[in-house]
């Protein structure tokens, strides 16, 4: 990767990593539901007075809504408001960078290497530690099961993103914008009959600057420019290459989250998230480690020889 991907890939995670905090505060103001019925919206409005209509079918950029605009944000908004601490979310969000190499296997027949395997059954340890451990800051079962929900969604939609791409078409800031329109729908309808119009109505009522806020950042910092970002990244980089790149995105998330929101880490969790580290890490550099470690081992065997 260039040195100009890889500070677009920076600029990437600082967004998302903070993301998590702006979240937490959005949920404090609104159902999550229709905060993320409010994030499309304002996407689409703002969005399609600059950017023009890409020439995607309609069908494919469905699919690209129902899984990384509706499917990951319903479930990560959900999964935040009901009890899954910011900073820990940032970190077993990242469990897609697995679940888009398992979906790229199955869906584009790209090949899973030993690294990744290996990558995935760590990683796989470590997020049960996390589930399993006592909590300095409280996790429901329930946050910790929407959210690892949210990581699939956002690994199939990893692979929609890639699979538009290699029809030819350009999955970028165009797409982002224009797919918002259909996560209006299901986000509207969800909160509707899940939250109630009651609780819509009253948090309309008591709409402030704070709310208008997050709005905006996760409309155009999160989605309208992370997004257009990370669709460039997946459409000149293997899907299984570009996902793990994420793995710093929790630093940010924890860090911001222990700053803002005064979240602590136990122990127990803090082992889990080094081992889910120590496993994305292995996804990245792990195939340059299995060469040089077969390296060494031929250039032995070849000296046992002479």
């Amino acid at each position: 990767m260039s040195l100009k991907d890889t500070l677009l890939a920076l600029i990437i995670v600082s967004i998302w990593g903070f993301n998590f905090i702006i979240i937490a505060w959005g949920v404090e103001q609104m159902p999550p539901l229709m905060m993320g019925a409010g994030r499309f919206i304002f996407v689409a409005l703002i969005g399609c007075c600059f950017i023009k209509k890409p020439n995607i079918p309609w069908h494919l950029m469905a699919l690209y809504a129902g899984t990384l605009c509706f499917g990951q944000f319903a479930l990560l908004f959900s999964a935040i408001a009901f009890g899954m601490p910011a900073g820990l979310a940032s970190l077993v969000l990242q469990s897609q960078a697995l679940f888009t190499i398992i979906f790229s296997a199955l869906v584009l027949k790209e090949a899973i290497k030993a690294p990744q395997l290996v990558a995935m059954i760590v990683a796989g340890i470590g997020l049960a530690i996390i589930g399993s451990s006592e909590q300095a800051t409280h996790m429901t079962a329930l946050g910790f099961s929407l959210t690892i929900a949210s990581a699939v969604s956002w690994g199939f939609g990893n692979v929609v993103n890639r699979m538009i791409n290699q029809r030819g078409y350009r999955a970028d800031i165009g797409l982002v914008v224009w797919s918002s329109w259909f996560a209006i729908i299901p986000f509207a309808l969800t909160s509707y009959f899940v939250e109630g119009s009651e609780a819509i109505v009253s948090a309309i009522a008591n709409f402030n600057w704070i709310g208008i806020s997050v709005l905006l950042y996760l409309a155009i910092a999160a989605s309208m420019l992370g997004y257009s970002l990370w669709s460039y990244l997946l459409a000149h980089y293997p899907a299984g290459q570009v996902a793990p790149l994420t793995l710093a995105v929790p630093v940010v998330g924890l860090l911001c989250a222990m700053f803002f929101l005064d979240e602590q880490i136990s122990s127990g969790q803090f082992f889990g998230i080094v081992v889910v580290m120590l496993g994305l890490v292995i996804n990245v550099k792990g195939q340059w480690l299995f060469r040089k470690f077969d390296g060494m081992i031929r250039s032995k065997l070849v000296k046992g020889v002479k």
